[in-house]
């Protein structure tokens, strides 16, 4: 059978697909220690009590149609509200769009913008589904190289390397995945100089981990150093990260109103939009209590601080601290140069995870070959499980 030939160009996600075979490998033993899941890019929490007891009055009151396909009215007032407390960004109604998870957000927001021959410049390393996104709306990504040296942050004179007639979007993330860099002010303004030469080109600022961040320093997007850039500079976030909320699908993208209009017209064709369930309790978790934010963040900044320096004490891995994510990035490549039989992070990943019951991500999966992403959303028992096996391996 013959698909099409934007099919044939893609992968599936490599961290749904480890995340899988380690489900199956823990199924096939019944759970228990069988593998020490460092993979997921899910917090190990339970959604907060007030979200839940949102959901349980949304079905309760019937609110379980159809909701107007860019979002509820009170969710898309809670998201404005969300972005003036947090952000000091200020948006209309028109220029929100309530989406399935921030990823569709990023998709609606490719469909519209790209055309088949444009260029979209995505920072590498990456979030792996952006360059199958820009490869799905035709378009040709263009990768903007990050250095370990450099602290992965993006450089203005690469960035403007990178930029040509051709291009039409630009990608950020901060907090990144899969480094956990914070972009600094300096960073952005830098950044804001160089889009400034390029007026045809928009900016997609993904922030999904905005609030996961343990710095000191506070959070700041393109918007907060470059409000001039606004006619052409969309905000991505939603509630899967911060609120270990993932699998409710919840959303958001603000950004100039026109462009907001012609995305709409997408998810009227594709989901619809989100679940009316989902957004009513999207809208307590962005309007109620922030106290199980805040405690799971200390949680993960206490593991973090756990994490990497364990990893730098196993032979031929250098690991850089992470501003914020759940994410470490270590540096695998003097450690397989001394394995028999192995090769590469896709291998290293292979038998980790076959043969000594670890689950990370290989670093090429995000553009970063010698690589590998530890994810510390887990528990510390996992973490210290997986920590000791990959101790192990790897001596």
């Amino acid at each position: 059978m013959s698909y099409a030939d934007r099919v044939e160009r893609i992968q599936p996600s490599l961290t749904l697909k480890i995340n899988a075979e380690a489900a199956a490998i823990q199924a096939d033993h019944r759970g228990g220690d069988a593998v020490a899941r460092l993979g997921a890019g899910e917090p190990d929490f339970a959604t907060p009590d007030g979200v839940k007891r949102a959901a349980h009055q949304a079905i309760d009151q019937g609110f379980t149609h159809y909701t107007a396909v860019d979002g509820y009215d009170g969710l898309k007032h809670a998201v404005r509200e969300k972005f003036r407390r947090d952000n000091d960004l200020h948006f209309q109604d028109d220029q929100i769009l309530v989406t399935c998870g921030a990823k569709q957000a990023l998709y609606d927001l490719c469909q519209t913008l790209l055309r088949p021959g444009d260029e979209a410049v995505v920072p590498r390393p990456y979030w792996v589904t952006y360059p199958a996104q820009v490869t799905l709306a035709e378009a040709q990504t263009v990768y903007l190289d990050l250095d370990a040296e450099d602290g992965y942050l993006p450089r203005a004179e690469r960035l403007d390397a990178a930029l040509t007639d051709a291009t039409r979007l630009v990608f950020l993330n901060s907090p990144n995945n899969p480094t956990g860099r914070l972009y600094d002010r300096d960073t952005l303004n830098a950044l804001a100089a160089v889009l400034r030469r390029y007026p045809r080109v928009f900016v997609v600022s993904d922030d999904i981990y905005e609030h996961l961040n343990w710095t000191g320093e506070p959070f700041r997007n393109l918007l907060n150093v470059a409000p001039d850039l606004a006619d052409r500079c969309f905000i991505v976030n939603g509630v899967s990260k911060a609120y270990a909320m993932t699998g409710w699908r919840v959303g958001f993208v603000a950004g100039p109103a026109e462009a907001i209009a012609a995305m709409k017209k997408v998810q009227g064709q594709s989901t619809a939009g989100a679940t009316s369930i989902s957004q009513y309790a999207a809208t307590e978790a962005l309007l109620g209590d922030q106290t199980p934010v805040r405690r799971m963040v200390e949680a993960y900044r206490r593991r973090h601080d756990h994490i990497v320096p364990a990893l730098n004490e196993i032979p031929g891995v250098q690991c850089p601290r992470s501003d914020g994510t759940f994410y470490a990035f270590p540096d695998v490549r003097e450690a397989i140069a001394r394995l028999d039989g192995i090769d590469n992070d896709r291998q290293l990943a292979e038998a980790l995870l076959h043969r000594a019951g670890v689950a990370v991500v290989p670093g090429s999966g995000f553009g970063a070959p010698g690589r590998l992403r530890v994810s510390f959303a887990a528990d510390m028992h996992t973490i210290e499980t997986g920590l000791r096996r990959l101790r192990e391996f790897l001596r």
